[in-house]
């Protein structure tokens, strides 16, 4: 019998966003510079010689165990309530060393899809992945495009960043353009700040239209109702950070609760560093569509447009850097 995964929270995670492959992709890279044609077999040879050596933790890490740690909550193990499927451009020889310290570090992940160089986007539906996280900014742009599911762009792991608890799963989510469509967002830009304002008050008793991450947010919500808590005691814990403020907060609570959801915590903040909130939040990621409110202490995915969002403007292929400094601004997302 087939497994039905139709109740389970599925994440798939490329093996750069699991763990820091970074030397590896430097390597390969810079050969690829020198001779394009031999590239590809020394980053082979170079896998193969190291694929028993350990792997630092990548950004999705974190993330990935608070994750699975929730599975001893589960009432039957033919159907877990988190699934975790690790997706690579490596091929599956190559791919050895990801394999080795999964089995390391006793992570109970058993599905993955090795594709040897060609993109994983097309097999998100036959593993019904819900959010997919990686670090190829490509990938993550032909997701949003199809509206296959939430996906989001991982930077490198941060290095002071305080740990989240062990014994909680922490996702903080931007409103405009993340949960809710950019509709209000395009106002803002267009319009300013005052009529976004009074557009968003008139309009308080009428529901926001879904943005990218509002199915994973009601997967979210659902996974909190599957455990044996209430949802303010619930291991899964969930905030929205915003730059919103009144008058503009009462249409999100009154979306919130046309679309049954509940969120743990909230943050109108008005023009406040929304940095500083997510990190005493201490967010296993926290999901926003502009750098410009992100901390590189803080464990962030990217949520690039949609290709023919009026917001849209293609993303670096690099995100290695450093977002740029933060800009006290009141901002509509």
């Amino acid at each position: 019998m087939p497994l039905d995964l139709s109740d389970t929270l599925v994440v798939g995670i490329s093996a750069t966003a699991l763990f820091d492959l970074a030397e590896a992709d430097a390597l390969y890279k810079a050969r690829y510079v020198k001779n394009p044609q031999s590239a590809l077999e020394e980053y082979r040879a170079y896998m193969l010689e190291r694929e028993n050596e350990p792997l630092r933790d990548g950004t999705g890490m974190a993330l990935v165990r608070a994750l699975l740690g929730l599975n001893r909550y589960a009432q039957s193990e033919t159907k877990p309530l988190v699934e975790v499927v690790v997706m690579s451009r490596n091929s599956p020889e190559t791919g050895v060393r990801v394999f080795n310290n999964i089995r390391s570090r006793g992570l109970p992940i058993s599905r993955h899809a090795f594709t040897g160089g060609q993109s994983v986007v097309d097999y998100l539906d036959a593993f019904a992945v819900d959010l997919f996280l990686t670090t190829n900014v490509e990938d993550a742009q032909r997701v949003i495009d199809a509206q296959a599911c939430a996906a989001a762009i991982l930077k490198p792991p941060p290095h002071a960043a305080e740990a989240p608890p062990d014994d909680q799963v922490r996702i903080a989510f931007d409103g405009d353009a993340v949960l809710f469509d950019d509709s209000s967002e395009l106002v803002y830009k267009t319009e300013g700040l005052d009529r976004f304002h009074t557009i968003e008050d008139e309009k308080q008793n009428e529901p926001m239209k879904d943005g990218p991450y509002a199915v994973l947010l009601r997967r979210l919500a659902r996974l909190q109702e599957r455990l044996p808590f209430g949802a303010d005691v619930s291991p899964v814990r969930i905030a929205i950070v915003t730059a919103r403020s009144a008058p503009a907060e009462m249409r999100v609570i009154n979306t919130l609760r046309h679309w049954g959801v509940y969120v743990n915590e909230i943050f109108f903040l008005g023009g406040v560093p929304k940095s500083k909130v997510v990190k005493a939040f201490r967010a296993h990621l926290f999901f926003d569509d502009q750098d410009l409110h992100l901390d590189p202490a803080a464990r962030h995915g990217r949520v690039p447009y949609r290709s023919d969002s009026p917001l849209f403007t293609p993303l670096p292929l690099d995100l290695s850097a450093d977002p740029p400094l933060l800009v006290e601004k009141v901002e509509a997302s």
